[in-house]
C-alpha cells in the first residue's frame, strides 16, 4: 500500500473518531462534568483546553493565531518526512499518519472553536494526568513508533555499514 493511501485511511479513521468524541462530548456533557467509566483511575472529564500540552500559553493573545501556524507548519513537515521514507518502512509511513490525524483533529478544534476539546482523565488518587482526547492520543502512540522506527533505521544502517566495511576487507 502507498505511503500516502495509508496516510489517507489513517486520517480518515482517527478524524472520524476525534471529532466525533469531541461532539459527543460537547453535546451530552456539562463543562468540567466528569463521569467515573472506571472509579478511582478514569473519568470523562469535559473541559477545554486553549493552551497546548498541560495548558501552556493558554493566557496568551496571540494563542490561536500560534498554534494554527505550528501546527500547519508541522502538517507540511510530516507530509515532507513521509516522502522521503523508504517503500518498505510501514511502521514510520503509520507513526507519521498518525501524528498527522492527531494534529489536524486538534487544529480542526483550534479553528472552529480557538481551543481543544479534551476528556480523557486518567488519574491514580490526586495524581491526574492532564485530561486529553484521541488526537492527542494519536500524537503520543504516533510518536512512540516513530522513535522505535528510528531505532530500527538505526540498527539497519549499523549492520548495512558493518556489511560493506566486511566487504572491503580483503
Amino acid at each position: 500500500m502507498s505511503r500516502y493511501r495509508l496516510l489517507a485511511i489513517v486520517t480518515t479513521v482517527v478524524l472520524i473518531l476525534d471529532q466525533a468524541t469531541k461532539l459527543y462530548v460537547d453535546a451530552n456533557f456539562e463543562l468540567y462534568e466528569s463521569v467515573p467509566v472506571i472509579k478511582g483511575w478514569f473519568h470523562l472529564t469535559y473541559i477545554r483546553n486553549q493552551g497546548a500540552a498541560f495548558g501552556i500559553l493558554s493566557n496568551s493573545a496571540l494563542r490561536v493565531p500560534f498554534f494554527i501556524a505550528v501546527a500547519s507548519i508541522a502538517l507540511l513537515v510530516i507530509l515532507w518526512y513521509l516522502r522521503s521514507l523508504r517503500a518498505d518502512q510501514t511502521l514510520g509511513a503509520i507513526a507519521l499518519a498518525l501524528i498527522f490525524s492527531g494534529a489536524l483533529g486538534n487544529l480542526i478544534d483550534r479553528v472552529r472553536l480557538g481551543e481543544v476539546i479534551d476528556f480523557l482523565d486518567v488519574f491514580w488518587r490526586h495524581h491526574h494526568w492532564p485530561a486529553f482526547n484521541v488526537a492527542d492520543s494519536a500524537i503520543c502512540v504516533g510518536v512512540t513508533l516513530l522513535i522505535w522506527d528510528m531505532l530500527i533505521e538505526e540498527r539497519r544502517l549499523k549492520r548495512e555499514k558493518q556489511t560493506t566495511i566486511g566487504e572491503d576487507q580483503p
